[in-house]
């Protein structure tokens, strides 16, 4: 648990709870609260840069629709004042946005994108299928205190369960293919032209696609993308794949290891640290994946698995 999570967790046992059960006292049980969605607070990685906006004190309170007819713009007036009358609780207009009173419909369909049907918690495979993975995590993180009714919860638990199987393969068949186009084909290409622009947008895809793969392959969403990294070291205890990824990242560019050599596609140019690399988070990937089940196959070059994964769908 994280100290800002733990900081609004007080926040609400301490004045949430108390104004809740004093002047909504009827309706206490049919409240959730908790803080989840838009922020870095809510994905526990809040620092002292990232205090400079939209970071203060507060939670959200999630209502059915029915009872934001009912009670919930009452609630809403008492909880901002409230929230204006704690000291140093560092309320911003957009911070007012992301938390307070919301309906649990609007609370997931704004962060998803699309009309969510949190009423009988059920997803279409067309909108899994159009769903961004920093806006599932972004839905499901941070914590929450209290749900008596489980609506909340269950749309949630919903997401949390995962892509279905059919979405799960196709992603990882389509991140497959960007890598190994990316970083395996054209960065090459690209450097024996010496077109370093068009190379280091290569470097940069490849790293993108190496680690969505890495996330669904763990099944789990990575966050936003400034997060992602930081993300992936935490589900990387060992660090061998999160080193070769920060290792590509920091490598520069080399024309001088292609000075004298020649494109050739059934053969790498290991002179370049960059292609090595390349190559080595590729075996990485293909050795989690046969973790997995997912292959039978051997070799590094990623485009090869793309029917073998597609095909079992």
């Amino acid at each position: 648990m994280t100290n800002v999570i733990e900081k609004n967790r007080r926040f609400y046992e301490k004045y949430v709870a108390d104004l809740i059960h004093t002047k909504f006292g009827e309706y206490e049980d049919r409240i959730a609260v908790g803080i989840a969605g838009e922020g870095s607070d809510c994905f526990g990685y809040d620092d002292e840069i990232s205090r400079d906006h939209d970071f203060g004190t507060g939670v959200c309170l999630w209502l059915t629709a029915e009872d934001m007819m009912l009670f919930g713009y009452s609630l809403s007036i008492a909880y901002n004042e409230l929230v204006d009358s704690v000291e140093r609780s560092y309320y911003t207009e957009r911070l007012r946005e992301r938390r307070g009173v919301m309906t649990i419909h609007d609370f997931y369909s704004k962060i998803l994108q699309t009309d969510c049907d949190t009423d009988h918690c059920v997803m279409t495979e067309n909108t899994w299928n159009s769903l961004d993975h920093s806006c599932l995590k972004t839905a499901t993180n941070g914590e929450v205190f209290r749900d008596d009714p489980g609506k909340f919860t269950a749309f949630r638990n919903l997401l949390l369960q995962y892509y279905p199987d059919k979405i799960w393969r196709t992603r990882i068949a389509e991140q497959l293919h960007s890598y190994a186009s990316a970083l395996q084909v054209n960065y090459s290409r690209c450097m024996a032209r010496g077109d370093i622009v068009a190379a280091e947008l290569c470097r940069s895809q490849g790293l993108k696609s190496a680690m969505e793969i890495f996330f669904l392959l763990q099944r789990e969403y990575p966050p936003y993308y400034k997060w992602t990294f930081r993300a992936m070291k935490e589900l990387d205890p060992p660090g061998a794949f999160s080193e070769k990824i920060q290792e590509l990242a920091g490598a520069h560019l080399d024309l001088e290891a292609w000075e004298g050599t020649k494109y050739h596609p059934n053969r790498q140019n290991y002179k370049d640290r960059i292609v090595s690399l390349a190559e080595e988070i590729a075996s990485e990937i293909v050795w989690m994946m046969k973790e997995k089940g997912l292959i039978r196959n051997r070799g590094q070059y990623l485009e090869q698995y793309v029917n073998e994964i597609w095909v079992k769908r």
